[in-house]
Formats: C-alpha cells, sequence, structure tokens
C-alpha cells in the first residue's frame, strides 16, 4: 500500500509552512529521562500560533483549497484547538470563518477562536457528534469549505512536517509517542517517519475513556464507542473513520491507553519537573511512557501536541500530586 500523505506532499507543506513560522523546539527532558531510565526529548508544538499543531493542518489544508478555487467561507467542527488553527488560517488567509463547537466546550479554547474572529456555533450536543452534525449540514451551502480534520484529504501533510523536522533535530530517534484523536496528527507524523526513516517505532496514545481508534487498531476494523468522556478533550473521538482505521493499521506499531489520573499526573510532572504546561492530550504521550504500557526503546521523542488547558483542569492537575 503506498503511504499517504507522500513524502512529496509533506514537503511542500514544509517549505509553505516555513513561511509563516519556524521549527518547534525539540528539548531534553532530564527529570523523565532519569524516572524511565532513558533519554527522553519532548516536541513543543504548543510554541505554534494558537497553541496547539492544528495549524499546522489547517493552514496548509485551506492554502490548497484555495489554490484551486475561491471559498467564501470555511467551517468547521472542533472541540476547541482545530476551531482556533482553522479561525488563525482564515484570518490569515482572508477567508471568513464559522466554528461549530459542543455545548460547554474548554473556555480556553472558545476564548482563541473568538479572539481570531470566527464565527462560533454552539451545538446542544457535549460532544463533537452534534457539532459534526449541525456542520455537514451547512456545508451543503454553496462556497462552503467544510475543513474536517478527519477527513480531509489534504491536511496531514500539515502534521507531518512535525515528522521531518524531528528527524532533522534527533537523527538518532528511536520512538515517537504520538496522541491520536482524529489521527490526522498520528497519520501525518508516522507518514513522513516510515518514508524516511522506517525503522522508528510510532507508537500511539489514547485515553482509557475514549479509547474507538485503539480498539480500532487492535481489532483491525472500526470500532466506534458510545461515549467519549475523558478531560483529553483533543482525544475526545468515538466514531473512527474507516480510512484513517487502515492508515493507523499500517503505520503505527503500536498504541497504549492512559487513564485520568494518568494525564493529570503528567500535566503536574511536565509543568513541575520540565516547566512545560501542556493540556491533557499534551501530556498523554509522556502518561504512557510513564505507564510503561508500552515498548519504548531509547531516544524517544513525546509530542506535546497543546498547551491550551482549562483553568479547572489545571487546578485539579497541580492538586492531584
Amino acid at each position: 500500500m503506498q503511504i499517504q500523505p507522500e513524502l512529496g506532499s509533506i514537503r511542500k507543506a514544509q517549505g509553505f509552512l516555513a513561511g509563516h513560522f519556524g521549527q518547534t523546539r525539540l528539548i531534553a527532558a532530564p527529570f523523565l529521562s532519569k524516572r524511565a531510565g532513558k533519554r527522553v526529548y519532548l516536541k513543543l508544538e504548543a510554541e505554534l500560533p494558537t497553541g496547539s499543531f492544528k495549524v499546522r493542518g489547517a493552514l496548509w489544508a485551506l492554502a490548497t483549497r484555495l489554490r484551486r478555487g475561491r471559498v467564501e467561507e470555511v467551517i468547521a467542527s472542533s472541540t476547541g484547538n482545530h476551531g482556533a488553527a482553522v479561525a488563525y488560517a482564515a484570518k490569515l488567509l482572508g477567508v471568513k470563518a464559522r466554528i461549530f463547537l459542543p455545548a460547554g466546550c474548554n473556555p480556553v479554547k472558545r476564548g482563541r477562536i473568538a479572539a481570531l474572529g470566527a464565527e462560533i456555533v454552539e451545538s446542544g450536543g457535549a460532544d463533537l457528534a452534534a457539532a459534526f452534525e449541525l456542520a455537514a449540514e451547512h456545508a451543503k451551502r454553496q462556497g462552503v469549505y467544510f475543513l474536517n480534520d478527519a477527513t480531509d484529504e489534504d491536511l496531514p501533510a500539515g502534521p507531518g512536517t512535525i515528522g521531518c523536522e524531528i528527524l532533522e533535530q534527533l537523527p538518532g530517534v528511536g520512538t515517537i509517542v504520538v496522541p491520536m484523536g482524529d489521527t490526522a496528527l498520528i497519520r501525518g507524523i508516522a507518514a513522513a517517519v516510515k518514508q524516511i526513516a522506517p525503522r522508528v517505532k510510532i507508537i500511539g496514545v489514547q485515553a482509557e475513556r475514549a479509547p474507538a481508534y485503539y480498539r480500532s487498531w487492535k481489532e483491525n476494523k472500526v470500532v466506534g464507542t458510545d461515549s467519549c468522556d475523558t478531560i483529553a478533550d483533543g482525544l475526545a473521538t468515538r466514531t473512527p473513520d474507516a480510512a484513517n482505521v487502515r492508515d493507523v493499521k499500517s503505520l503505527v506499531d503500536d498504541v497504549a491507553l492512559v487513564s485520568e489520573e494518568q494525564m493529570l499526573r503528567a500535566i503536574e510532572m511536565l509543568l513541575v519537573e520540565e516547566h512545560v504546561l501542556v493540556e491533557p492530550a499534551g501530556a498523554a504521550s509522556t502518561a504512557a511512557l510513564l505507564a510503561g504500557g508500552a515498548e519504548f526503546g531509547d531516544n524517544v521523542v513525546l509530542i506535546v501536541s497543546g498547551a491550551n488547558i482549562a483553568r479547572d483542569v489545571l487546578r485539579r492537575a497541580v492538586g492531584a500530586a
């Protein structure tokens, strides 16, 4: 099977994105290295505009779509970070944006979207399903581009650039640990890495309370869940896409699950010991390493996917020590 996205597309995305922001830092994590007994590094995606990796994919996908023709309005359904990334990309490229959010979403993420000038539509549902349905209905209007980060064909080349950066920054990397929500992040990183350095191991991480892609990876078929009630809103998916399941199965070497408590402890540890602020999804890779639920080898890179943490969750994490 041909790996998607192709390396050529990822390299094009890398060149384009370099015109808007630089590489994110890859830093040594001395406390985690000592704790885990191996060399551990953090890839700080929260340094990007909007505070998460999502801007890589949203900006590349929207720019690519605009090269094909005019867009009157770009829309997205999101738990927050993708919505902010689409709002950022739309503002930068001069397109109207409308973001569909679940009810009661992370207020920090909602605030970022509002500050970027996008129109916000809140659904009645507590998870992403209702927001997605509203967005899909709105997308039937002429001139509307629904930038769905779970299924957009162009988008994964954006996060794929993270894989290229890691290989440049740490040529001896042995394992990359990646949070798994809608899977665009891990599909992009894994596609880049497996085409350049197939020896590198890719480990995905999901929340125990949102394990749809974990179960799908294990059983090699689409396995949905009835709910995805987790503090890690960036990992809160319950309806896997069949094509994504196929790609994850072919590209990802292992998948681990982490508990809510493990993510909270990882947030506290990263903040206090490594001086890095993360949201629960961004702490999932660290939580998996500390839990030891997979074979990580040495020279481990943990993807810190975002830092847009709600204040109440941060208070819980700091109090969990």
